[in-house]
C-alpha cells in the first residue's frame, strides 16, 4: 500500500502536466530536463545565410554568400553557444529553420539539441528562429497579422498598417519538465531610430502584449518570456509600452542598470537586446544572470555579428 501511494505521488507532475497540455504528446524517448536550472541565450547573429541561392529571395548577400565565411560563422556560432551553456537560443538575422536543423545535426547534437521553430519570411532572408535541447509545442507566427503604425496615416488619410516585418516575431511553448513550461516569444522588432520606426516598433509590441494576455487568460500562473533584438533603449517610448503596469506585466530585470550594453559588439554603448518577463517567469530566474554573453574579445565577436547575445538562467527544479 506504502508503495503504491508513493508511485501515485511520483505520477501526480507528470499527470498535471499532460492536463495543461491537453491532448499534446511527448516524443516517445522524451527524457524530463535532469538540470537544476535552465540557460536561455539570445543572439542576432547579423545576416546569418547558408551557402546556397533560394531562388524565391532577391538580395546579393544571400544570391552569392561567400561559403568560406558562411563555414566560419556557423563554427563560431556552435562555439559561442556551447560555451554559454544555453539549453534554449533564440537567433535573429537567421536564414531558416531547415539552415538552424542542419547545424544542430552536424554541430550540436552531442550538447542535447534536438528541437527547432520559427516563423519564416516569404521573400526575406533574415528570420527568427528558436533551437532548443527541450520538446518545443505549440508555435505562433505572426507574419499575416497587420499592425498599427500609430500616428502616420496613408495617401488617402487611412491609418497606417503593415505586416511585412511581422515574420520576425514567433512564440513557442517549451517543455522544460514535468512541473515547469513557459511561452517563449522571440523577436526582431523593427529597426532605425526615426519616428516612423518607433511607431512601427509600438504596433508590433501591442500586438505581442495582446496576444501575451491571450495566453494569460488560459492560465494565469503562465509564464511568459519575451527575448531578442527589440531595437529600443532604456527610457524610450517602446519601453515603456512594453513594461507598462497591468497584464502581460512584462519586466525588464535589467531596468536598474543602465550601463548594460550590448551593441555594437566591439565597443558596446546601447543596449537594443532585451529579455524581458512576467512575474511568474521572474520567480525562477538567477539572481543577477541576466547580462550579454562575451567569452571572447570584443573585436572577435564582431566577427560574427554587432551584436552581443544576452544570457539568462533560471531554477526549473
Amino acid at each position: 500500500m506504502r508503495r503504491s501511494a508513493s508511485f501515485l505521488l511520483l505520477l501526480l507532475p507528470l499527470f498535471a502536466f499532460s492536463q495543461k497540455f491537453h491532448d499534446l504528446a511527448f516524443p516517445v524517448d522524451y527524457v524530463p530536463f535532469a538540470k537544476d536550472t535552465l540557460t536561455v541565450l539570445s543572439w542576432n547573429v547579423e545576416h546569418f545565410v547558408d551557402g546556397y541561392d533560394n531562388p524565391y529571395i532577391r538580395n546579393r548577400m544571400e544570391d552569392q554568400p561567400d561559403a568560406d565565411k558562411v563555414q566560419k560563422k556557423v563554427d563560431f556560432l556552435a562555439d559561442v553557444i556551447q560555451k554559454s551553456g544555453a539549453d534554449v537560443v533564440v537567433l535573429q538575422e537567421f536564414e531558416s529553420q531547415s539552415f538552424a536543423f542542419n547545424i544542430i545535426q552536424q554541430k550540436m547534437a552531442a550538447d542535447g539539441f534536438r528541437y527547432v521553430a520559427g516563423s519564416e519570411s516569404p521573400d526575406w532572408y533574415m528570420n527568427v528562429v528558436i533551437l532548443s535541447k527541450l520538446p518545443i509545442g505549440m508555435v505562433y507566427s505572426y507574419g499575416n497579422v497587420y499592425t498599427e503604425v500609430p500616428g502616420f496615416t496613408d495617401s488617402l488619410g487611412r491609418q497606417e498598417t503593415q505586416r511585412h516585418i511581422n515574420t520576425r516575431m514567433c512564440t513557442a511553448e517549451i517543455w522544460v519538465n514535468p512541473s515547469y513550461s513557459f511561452m517563449l516569444t522571440g523577436v526582431h522588432l523593427k529597426a532605425g531610430r526615426y519616428e516612423r520606426d518607433t511607431a512601427m516598433r509600438l504596433g508590433q509590441i501591442d500586438l505581442l502584449l495582446s496576444q501575451n494576455n491571450r495566453f494569460l487568460k488560459e492560465d494565469k500562473k503562465t509564464r511568459l518570456m519575451l527575448a531578442g533584438d527589440c531595437n529600443m533603449v532604456p527610457g524610450s517610448p517602446e519601453m515603456a509600452r512594453m513594461t507598462e503596469k497591468g497584464k502581460p506585466g512584462f519586466i525588464d530585470p535589467l531596468a536598474a542598470d543602465t550601463l548594460v550594453y550590448s551593441h555594437p559588439a566591439e565597443k558596446p554603448q546601447r543596449r537594443l537586446d532585451h529579455i524581458f518577463m512576467n512575474k511568474s517567469m521572474q520567480k525562477s530566474l538567477v539572481p543577477g544572470s541576466v547580462h550579454p554573453f562575451q567569452p571572447y574579445s570584443g573585436e572577435m565577436m564582431r566577427t560574427e555579428s554587432d551584436h552581443l547575445p544576452m544570457r539568462a538562467k533560471f531554477i526549473v527544479r
